[in-house]
């Protein structure tokens, strides 16, 4: 899934696509979680171990694989405000 769109928007549905094509494997854990809590892109963007071990997402290594992956996004929503940021300050 290609980050066309900020992650902040993100529906239920397409964390739910992002997590698929990342995680696969952990897809029968999340997939009733994500649904279950309404994780949109401003929740998971928010996620941190804990959360992922309510989620059912339990072994310290698969919590890592996923934090790092939403560390990834963080940036990317941080790179998209300052990118926003920018283009305010020279449209005026």
């Amino acid at each position: 899934m290609g980050l066309s769109k900020r992650v902040s928007l993100w529906s239920v549905e397409e964390v739910l696509e992002w997590m698929q094509d990342q995680f696969p494997a952990h897809m029968d854990k999340l997939h009733k979680a994500i649904i279950k809590h309404a994780i949109s892109g401003r929740v998971l963007l928010r996620l941190k171990d804990h959360h992922l071990e309510l989620l059912g997402v339990e072994a310290e290594e698969q919590q890592q694989e996923i934090l790092q992956d939403l560390l990834l996004l963080r940036v990317q929503e941080e790179i998209d405000d300052l990118n926003d940021i920018c283009e305010e300050c020279f449209s005026a």
